[in-house]
């Protein structure tokens, strides 16, 4: 806090617009002082080394870092702000905001929201009562749910096609390409690792059983035992295609499936 009790923020927004609008709003309030802007998280960060302010308002979506992405980095050094993210997040989203008591301010920004927002952050300030432990379990859920799309881009010769990611039956890495395998269409996806389409899907569906293999374990035709008790997945699709499960990745088959 300043001199005169007023708490100081940093606001972070790769929007130029939302970051002046907000920034805008925060000095109409009584006792809010911003000392620092970001236009990205690792600007974010930086400036929250050089300010030490009270409290950051972080925008959930910035390139380089997200909002959550520099939230976990302050949780891991052990100090920093009180944080209150920004986000444009559907109603489920927001929900885990609330389950989850971490504070929020919905864009296009609401002040009389944005009022209550920072008297809660003075108010655990006065307590110094951080909220680690629910800020953890919310950068957890909600970074997953983040990255996580419905659709994926399959190209197929010198064109794209949109599927959805649940009609995706396996993904596998073929020398330099990553080949996407659906029961209507197969193509490469741009992504340059199996590691980043695995990133985008949901992992209690998509598989890495093998190094070179990702597949939709709700797509599995048959389980076909092999050599030194590993076993073969048989998938739907039309060529029934056999992928390889790691010695890794048979325990956890064997377990889900009871075998």
């Amino acid at each position: 806090m300043t001199a005169n009790g007023a708490l100081t923020a940093v606001v972070a927004d790769d929007e130029q617009l939302a970051r002046d609008e907000l920034c805008f709003l925060l000095g109409q309030l009584d006792g809010v002082e911003v000392v620092g802007q970001a236009a990205n998280g690792v600007e974010a960060l930086d400036e929250i080394a050089r300010h030490t302010p009270d409290v950051a308002f972080l925008d959930v979506q910035m390139p380089g870092l997200t909002g959550f992405e520099v939230a976990r980095r302050l949780m891991e050094a052990g100090t920093g702000p009180s944080v209150i993210f920004v986000t444009a997040f559907d109603q489920r989203a927001i929900e885990a905001f609330e389950v989850n008591a971490v504070d929020y301010v919905l864009k296009p920004v609401d002040s009389a929201r944005l009022v209550t927002a920072v008297t809660r952050a003075r108010k655990r300030i006065g307590e110094h009562a951080p909220l680690q432990g629910q800020l953890d379990r919310l950068v957890k859920m909600m970074a997953g749910q983040q990255n996580r799309r419905d659709q994926v881009a399959v190209k197929i010769n010198d064109r794209f096609v949109l599927v959805k990611a649940d009609d995706i039956i396996h993904a596998s890495l073929v020398e330099d390409s990553i080949n996407i395998v659906t029961n209507q269409v197969s193509g490469t996806s741009n992504d340059r690792t199996l590691e980043e389409l695995h990133a985008r899907l949901d992992p209690e569906v998509f598989w890495r059983v093998h190094r070179s293999h990702l597949v939709n374990i709700n797509k599995v035709k048959e389980i076909v035992p092999w050599f030194s008790r590993n076993y073969i997945l048989r998938m739907t699709d039309q060529k029934a295609t056999e992928i390889p499960v790691s010695r890794s990745q048979t325990r956890r088959l064997r377990e889900y499936l009871k075998l």
